[in-house]
């Protein structure tokens, strides 16, 4: 159980382009989010799809990389890490949200 570790493996297609920010003077921020699809056969033997979408982020060098390969519709396989945000919005609603941070990643032309 010591080899296990908080990683993701993904491959499926990017939903948006990449919306990319530079936060401070050179260090750049993407986020865009990966649909992945599931196949199944339900109890009346109709082929079903599932899909479900993912949001990515990527810093620093992986996310100028993100920036330069990644577009809309295009296939994208991806490894890193899942975390999870709380914060409270400007009502005091408490708000989570959940997303995978880019570690490694390969974008199919």
């Amino acid at each position: 159980m010591q080899t296990l570790r908080n990683s993701v493996q993904l491959t499926g297609h990017a939903g948006i382009d990449p919306e990319v920010k530079t936060i401070g003077k050179d260090r750049k921020m993407a986020r865009f989010t990966l649909a992945t699809n599931d196949y199944y056969t339900n109890e009346k033997g109709e082929r079903k799809e599932d899909t479900q979408w993912h949001r990515l982020v990527a810093w620093g060098k992986t996310a100028e990389i993100v920036e330069k390969l990644v577009k809309k519709g295009q296939q994208v396989a991806i490894s890193g890490k899942l975390t999870h945000n709380n914060w409270e919005d400007k009502d005091g609603k408490k708000r989570h949200t959940m997303e995978i941070v880019i570690n490694e990643l390969l974008a199919v032309k």
